[in-house]
């Protein structure tokens, strides 16, 4: 018996790991090679690629592209009908599809990537990076970076638990958790105390 859930109407290829805990929910397809973490909740009609990673604790929501070449860490949130590519030039004339071609792309624990967003293929979304709905992502995200828009840039910066963080001076709190950041060269960093 297995410790994980795939419902009937979902298809898993061969050499597939699913770790424990993990729901693939309706009319899922996950190929070869594939490597689930565990207690990951993917959504109904959800495409993960050949030798796609994704860590514990991930959140995939329905009709998500996750291509070969991406590789998500723990607790990353996949919003509905986002989409990752794996190739940056595609013709049908000049087919490129083998994995020499694909250009590897990164999400760091704990990002959040908004419904029906893009993330075009070659890049590294940092940790806890909150990427907001509808964004084309043509470039790499700083950690902590709210980044919106077509395309996306770097709209203010983000506390851990998903709040927006305003900083006044080169420190701040969440509001929300608690949590102290400190500002510096563009960058933030997690502070034990003020």
């Amino acid at each position: 018996m297995n410790d994980y859930f795939v419902h009937a109407s979902s298809f898993i290829e061969e050499n597939v790991s699913i770790g424990k805990g993990t729901k693939i929910w309706y009319f899922s397809h996950v190929r070869h090679n594939a490597n689930i973490g565990e207690n990951c909740n993917i959504g109904q009609s959800v495409f993960i690629g050949e030798n796609v990673r994704i860590g514990n604790y991930c959140k995939i929501q329905n009709n998500v592209s996750i291509y070969a070449g991406v590789q998500l860490e723990d607790y990353v949130f996949c919003g509905p009908s986002m989409v990752f590519t794996n190739i940056l030039n595609p013709r049908c004339l000049y087919p490129q599809n083998s994995p020499e071609h694909y250009l590897p792309t990164f999400v760091k624990r704990g990002a959040s990537i908004g419904a029906n967003a893009t993330i075009v293929c070659g890049h590294t979304i940092g940790e806890h990076a909150f990427i907001g709905a509808g964004s084309v992502v043509t470039r790499d995200v700083p950690p902590h970076a709210l980044f919106y828009g077509n395309p996306a840039k770097l709209q203010g910066w983000v506390c851990e638990c998903g709040i927006k963080l305003n900083f006044a001076s080169d420190t701040t709190v969440c509001h929300k958790c608690g949590l102290k950041y400190f500002l510096d060269n563009n960058k933030i960093n997690r502070m034990e105390s003020l």
